[in-house]
């Protein structure tokens, strides 16, 4: 029996293969990696401003509402869907920036005085690039956080979840051109949602 490059492209698919570890790959994730570190960086020492110029001007920022759902649904119902109904986040460049310039008036009464607030990224895999990984403009990135967040003097909220990303290199190094963050709760038990995920 013959095997088209297709049906070896679909079975491999099936089998869960994963991109070629060249070290080209490694390389890649080095930079992807050090790129979200930088990021944890600046919003960990509130460098919002800085932050804004790791985002594409065409940004998309998603964080959706999840639901419990019968067992089965999880793929259809789960998540509330990006563009319709309600989220936590369906934000833009415009949005991000006025979110940052209202924090950054000094009374803004979520962040008055600022939350301390730590960053941790892990769970770091490229899912795939374009036009190839060898000469990637753009990157499908996924990852897990962890947030920490005090604020006044014993308030302490901690985020967990995961966030799928893409990434596209420009003159001035990676941007965020589009991110999704799935928080792994679907009741929010702090107080506000100030920080950025």
């Amino acid at each position: 029996m013959t095997t088209t490059v297709q049906d070896h492209d679909k079975q491999a698919h099936l089998a869960g293969a994963t991109i070629e570890r060249s070290a080209a790959y490694y390389r890649l994730k080095a930079d992807v990696e050090d790129f979200y570190y930088h990021e944890a960086d600046l919003l960990d020492d509130r460098r919002f401003r800085d932050w804004l110029e790791l985002l594409a001007e065409d940004v998309s920022y998603f964080m959706p509402i999840r639901r419990n759902v019968k067992f089965g649904q999880q793929a259809a119902r789960e998540n509330t869907k990006r563009g319709e109904g309600i989220s936590w986040f369906d934000e833009d460049k415009w949005t991000l920036t006025k979110r940052v310039e209202q924090i950054l008036t000094g009374v803004h009464y979520a962040e008055e005085p600022l939350s301390r607030i730590t960053h941790m990224v892990s769970n770091v895999q490229i899912k795939g690039g374009r036009p190839d990984i060898g000469a990637a403009r753009e990157l499908d990135v996924t990852s897990r956080f962890l947030v920490y967040q005090n604020r006044v003097e014993y308030e302490t909220y901690i985020f967990v979840g995961r966030r799928n990303d893409t990434l596209r290199l420009t003159d001035n190094g990676w941007k965020i051109a589009r991110r999704e963050i799935l928080l792994e709760q679907n009741i929010l038990l702090a107080k506000n949602l100030t920080t950025f995920f």
